[in-house]
Parts: C-alpha cells; structure tokens; sequence
C-alpha cells in the first residue's frame, strides 16, 4: 500500500511539473501587459547602443539564473548578510544588475504588479542574442518570482573548468542534453571573461605554478597572445574577448576557434573530447550552416527556459527585482 502511495505521489508531482511547463506560453501577458516586449526592447535598444559590450553578461545572466532553483530570477536578489547567489565567486563577475532594475521599473511603469523579473530577465536575454545579430525567437512567459537566494547553490552552475563528464552531469540536472550543451556554450560568441577564469591554463595547469605549466590542448600562438594579455596566475582584473575580433557579434566564429584549440575555458575545449559535441563543433565551424544553428540556439534557450519555472499561484510578481515583496 505505501509503495502504491509512493508510486501515486510521484505521478502527481510529474503530471505537475509538466502543467507547470505547459503554463508558460509565448502571449501570457497578451491582454494584462500586451507592451512589455516593446518596453524591454526600447530598454535594450538603448543600453546596447551605448554599451553593446553589454549583450553578453545579460545573456550570462539569464543562464546563470535558470540553473540555479530554475529561471526564478533569484539570481537578482540582494542578501543583507552577503548570502545570495550573485554574492557567490561565480556570480560576482557578473554585471547589468542596475540595467534590469531599471528595465523592470519600466514595465512596472507600464504594467503595475504583472511581469515578473524571471520573464524580464528571458526576454532581456533574447534581445541582447538578436540585437547583436542573433536569432530571435518568441519567448515563453508567465513564471513567477522565487523568494529564496542561496549563495551555496550555484555549486549547480557549470564552471569554465569543467570536464566533459561533469558539464553533462550539470546540464543534466536541469533537463540538458549533449546538444543543448555545445549550443548553448556558444553564447561565448558575445561578451568577455577575466583572466582568473582560465588563467590556470596559461600558468597553473598541473599545479607547478611556473610559466611552463600550460594546458597542451591550447593551441601555441593562441596561449602566447593569451599569456600577453594575462601576465601572471594573480590576474584578477584584465578582460579578455571570448571570441576575438567578433565579440559584440553573435555568429559561428565561436566553432571556428573551438575547432582550432584557441576555446577560451576547459569548458570550450571539452566540446572536443566526445564525438557527438565535436562533430556539431566541426560541422559549425565552417559557417555553412548558420540558420542551422541558430534555429538550434533558439530551441535549446526555450528549453533552458523551462527548466523548474514557478508558475500560477507560485512565487510573487516582485516590484524590485533585488528584493522580495513585503
């Protein structure tokens, strides 16, 4: 009888989770704030004019968000005690907190107590792939706003330093494949990273901490202009481009560089370690199949969106995205 009880709960919590997906829809807000995609792309159009360096840490964001007890926006929360996600090391390189505050102010302007951060926080996302020449793709909406932001469970974010095996492990977690895995790693076509990220590679590879202790998997003039923009292991300040020459544009040349061993983390070299990830990784690199891939990257961003989403009576609308409602 308890097994048939157990068996009963957990077809209950299933049959949930999947109403809790099918809940979000791409024209949930059609009649309550049928303007928030206009207000947050006027935002966005803006913000990118005058820094479109801007793009990449908003789409980072977004990820960092839905890996983390789903896209609950509990990545934006503010801790008074320092406790919250964005206070943990991986968080603290991320930037555009104010940005989405004020994009939020602007839809509350418009549509009082209605949009959550956690849709806010997607569609900025979108916009920031499309504005720098991406795909686009309708966005769906209606989660709700977490109340709860621990620092200690970004352990679930996967680390620039990760192997194959725990990058699939991580992905996995929040309903990620392989695939989903080496196209959403190539949102590293945008943006730029510090040098304490992969610095390791350059100077600490094996733990010798000399100049001679290099990851054998960079490829040479690549680790050489690397060690020239990164000077040593303690480099806590110098950002380097992800992908270099084209970092404010959302393209293919994220694969051509992965395919030559010039990947920035361990995490962009490790697509090339199984045969699945490497094969896209090559097929992509010679730039012949763009709406390919970018039809790819639209259905992996919608699939990471629904990751664990809050949604009908769950969570808040919080009016501030940094803090809960009292």
């Amino acid at each position: 009888m308890a097994s048939r009880s157990l068996m009963v709960a957990l077809l209950l919590a299933a049959v949930a989770a999947t109403c809790a997906r099918a809940q979000l829809h791409e024209k949930f807000y059609s009649e309550s704030c049928p303007s928030v995609e206009d207000v947050v792309r006027r935002e966005m159009v803006r913000a990118l004019s005058l820094a479109p360096s801007l793009a990449g840490p908003l789409l980072r964001m977004h990820f960092h968000d839905c890996f983390v007890r789903g896209c609950d926006g509990s990545v934006l929360l503010d801790s008074a005690n320092k406790t919250a996600e964005k206070d943990a090391q991986p968080n603290q390189t991320l930037r555009g907190f104010g940005f989405v505050e004020r994009v939020k102010a602007a839809v509350e302007k418009a549509c009082p107590d209605t949009v959550s951060c956690a849709d806010v926080l997607a569609l900025i996302a979108r916009d920031a792939v499309w504005l720098s020449k991406g795909p686009f793709w309708e966005v769906p909406l209606g989660r709700r706003d977490g109340s709860v932001s621990i620092s200690n469970e970004t352990d679930a974010l996967p680390p620039p330093t990760a192997n194959f095996t725990v990058l699939t492990q991580l992905f996995a977690a929040v309903n990620l494949d392989a695939k989903d895995l080496v196209v959403l790693s190539a949102g590293h076509t945008i943006g730029t990273s510090h040098c304490f990220s992969f610095s390791d590679r350059l100077y600490n590879f094996t733990g010798m901490e000399n100049p001679s202790d290099i990851d054998p998997t960079l490829e040479p003039q690549y680790m050489m202009r690397l060690k020239s923009k990164c000077a040593s292991l303690n480099d806590n300040t110098t950002l380097v481009e992800m992908d270099p020459g084209s970092f404010k544009t959302f393209d293919t040349d994220y694969f051509k560089l992965v395919s030559k061993r010039r990947g920035l983390f361990h995490s962009d070299g490790a697509l090339l370690t199984d045969p699945f990830t490497r094969a896209y990784v090559q097929r992509h690199a010679t730039g012949a199949f763009k709406d390919e891939f970018f039809a790819d990257f639209a259905a992996s961003m919608i699939k990471m969106g629904n990751a664990n989403p809050l949604t009908g009576g769950q969570g808040e609308i919080r009016k501030k995205c940094s803090v809960v409602n009292h």
